[in-house]
């Protein structure tokens, strides 16, 4: 029985691009890992399977209280995957749902956060969620959000931007390793590394190099145009790799919605260096 390593992130925010690093980086692949295949090397905490066979009942007639009631329960069995670290991805905040722990701290040993500037995830959110961007960034300020059961999966509770980054972040903690997604872009090197080595890993640079290449936006973004995503949502009015770039936001959205955001966010935002200066 290991232990589990989350892979935290509010949607939209790089999750997916580290799960494939990672995968890369830890099975030394000598050719990119299809990314259908990232779901046998990371677990989904949001994946109905688990609950159903435990409840031993359809997941789609369960009760949000009794997912609450079986959460602790499944993130156990995640254990059991593996004799070492078990990879979790997850996207709920972290915090109580139901009166219950979205995440279940006796069987964590660790976690990798992964956060994002709001005013580009916005954009990513109104084609995951096919929304439009008032509904986006309403969504994004919204204490209550998530995902209802259905299509495979129990729901997740996202809870707003600012919320899921505090919940995840407020407290200083060795065994959270917090990333910005802008760092990643800017400084894979750098950044992949210190993800190696949090994690107690110290690959060559050939490796290192390789699993980044590997799993770059542009290999990603091929791998869906020629076979498709299976994570991504039916309703998506874009494909899940959509741009990958920083500072979109200027080219889409208006000043009044950049103020809302800021405005709503300010707290967080600042903390991680995120109001622009012409906003300041």
């Amino acid at each position: 029985m290991g232990a589990i390593i989350w892979l935290a992130s509010y949607p939209k925010s790089g999750n997916t691009w580290m799960r494939s690093y990672l995968h890369n980086l830890l099975t030394n692949a000598k050719a990119s890992v299809p990314i259908d295949d990232l779901t046998r090397f990371c677990l989904g905490e949001s994946g109905a399977g688990p609950f159903a066979a435990l409840a031993g009942k359809p997941y789609e007639i369960l009760t949000d209280q009794e997912i609450a009631q079986l959460r602790p329960r499944v993130h156990r069995e995640f254990t059991r995957a593996s004799s070492d670290s078990v990879f979790v991805k997850t996207h709920n905040y972290l915090g109580e749902w139901n009166g219950q722990p979205l995440h279940n701290m006796d069987v964590t040993a660790g976690g990798i956060y992964i956060l994002r500037n709001p005013l580009d995830v916005v954009l990513s959110l109104q084609n995951h969620f096919a929304m439009t961007l008032d509904e986006a960034i309403d969504r994004l300020g919204l204490f209550g959000a998530g995902t209802e059961t259905g299509g495979g999966h129990v729901p997740e509770v996202h809870s707003s931007w600012s919320h899921h980054v505090e919940s995840w972040t407020a407290q200083a903690n060795p065994q959270l390793l917090v990333l910005r997604y802008e760092d990643m872009l800017a400084q894979p090197q750098a950044v992949f590394g210190a993800t190696a080595r949090f994690l107690g890993l110290n690959p060559s640079q050939e490796r290192l190099e390789r699993a980044i290449r590997f799993s770059s936006f542009k290999v990603l973004k091929e791998q869906e145009e020629k076979s498709g995503f299976k994570e991504r949502p039916k309703n998506a009015k874009a494909a899940f790799f959509r741009e990958g770039r920083a500072e979109q936001w200027r080219e889409v959205l208006s000043p009044d919605q950049v103020r809302r955001i800021i405005s709503d966010h300010r707290v967080q935002m600042e903390r991680f260096n995120y109001v622009p200066a012409d906003y300041a």
